[in-house]
């Protein structure tokens, strides 16, 4: 049997076609790579294929040693990013036992515990880019966050998980499309800044969609005693509902790059906010978050699977042998920084292209396991 089955979930091909691509001399301490051995653990959980597990541990040995140390990693940076490959020690930790696995969690809380924040006590992004928020860095931190708190925290960082997104969502959020800017800065003194609201001036598809996916994460991880944070993070969520249908390309169903930027030159249909948010919202129906509505409910459920059909049409590409690859995304996008990033239009749509980049085939098997289970 091929080890592309093509009568397989396209969640495990997918899996299959990174692991065949992708070993340990390759594995780096990232976010990235914490994204796509994520969504790998659990196709191997949700299938039974021992395989993926073991693939995934043992690209994780590579990096923690024995003593529980993560190679590469410097807390002294104090940078999310490094935060999110974490979630996986959690799963490992569980399935395992190994103690190296909870002692590395303890590190990166402990990047989080003192980690600077914004007077407003927002984390920053990264510490060089002082008293600023990013969407991205919801993703990066929240559900590990939250996973530390419901297995060995206590009740009161609810709290303050449930603070980081209300702040970046009532600082970014602009009131005529109800989208979030991808960064807000505090300070209002960087150049990408509005010097009023201190917002980046454009809504970059994948930056929304790293929140979305920490918001579907997170309400998927709290326990029913944290009802306030809930209620707070599904309230967000409803209310991106709107908006993110109101900005789709109309004929695939598909987002944009620059997401309220439909028809001008340069934009395009980028394949991992479009992952991101099929997965955003398949998973919020599954959590059972529009129950209450069944209209909007059949609005968003046709809205995730015409995206999906059209990335499997449109963005997948298959070898002879079975082997998937996603094209068309968006390699990098930041701001500030050498050579300085400064939030434009231009700036956005002028980033290169990858194919079977971490930042999109992660999502997409997300994605694809949500569309899997609710297609059933």
């Amino acid at each position: 049997m091929s080890e592309f089955d093509k009568s397989k979930p396209v969640s495990e091909r997918m899996s299959r076609s990174v692991k065949s691509r992708y070993g340990t001399d390759q594995m780096q301490w990232h976010y990235e790579h914490g994204l796509v051995l994520q969504s790998i653990y659990l196709v191997g959980l949700k299938s039974g294929q021992d395989d993926l597990l073991q693939y995934v541990k043992s690209m994780y040995d590579s990096k923690i040693t024995p003593a529980g140390d993560i190679l590469t990693y410097r807390k002294d940076e104090f940078n999310l990013d490094q935060v999110n490959p974490g979630k996986v020690l959690f799963l490992l930790y569980k399935k395992y036992g190994e103690e190296k696995y909870r002692i590395a969690i303890e590190k990166l809380m402990d990047q989080l515990r003192n980690h600077p924040r914004t007077k407003t006590n927002g984390f920053w992004h990264k510490k060089i880019y002082p008293f600023q928020m990013w969407l991205d860095g919801l993703y990066m931190q929240a559900p590990f966050y939250a996973q530390y708190t419901v297995e060995f925290g206590t009740p009161e960082a609810f709290d303050d998980i449930e603070h980081q997104f209300t702040l970046i969502e009532k600082m970014a959020r602009d009131a005529k499309t109800g989208l979030l800017y991808h960064a807000w800065d505090e300070s209002k003194e960087m150049k990408w800044a509005n010097h009023e609201t201190g917002c980046s001036p454009h809504f970059w598809g994948r930056a929304l969609g790293w929140y979305c996916m920490a918001l579907a994460d997170v309400l998927e991880i709290l326990p029913a005693e944290a009802k306030k944070t809930r209620d707070a993070l599904a309230a967000i969520s409803l209310r991106l509902l709107e908006p993110l249908l109101n900005c789709r390309d109309p004929q695939t169903g598909l987002w944009y790059q620059v997401m309220d930027k439909g028809g001008e030159s340069g934009n395009y249909n980028e394949s991992s906010a479009s992952s991101m948010y099929v997965y955003f919202m398949t998973k919020i129906i599954r959590l059972s978050l529009l129950d209450n509505n069944e209209s909007l409910k059949a609005r968003v459920k046709e809205a995730a699977q015409k995206a999906y059909a059209s990335l499997m049409s449109d963005k997948i590409s298959e070898d002879p042998s079975g082997e998937l690859h996603l094209n068309d995304i968006c390699k990098v996008a930041g701001l500030g920084g050498t050579p300085y990033r400064d939030g434009s239009y231009e700036y956005y749509v002028s980033e290169p292209k990858a194919t079977d980049d971490f930042k999109g085939v992660g999502p997409f098997i997300l994605a694809s396991l949500e569309q899997e289970a609710i297609n059933r």
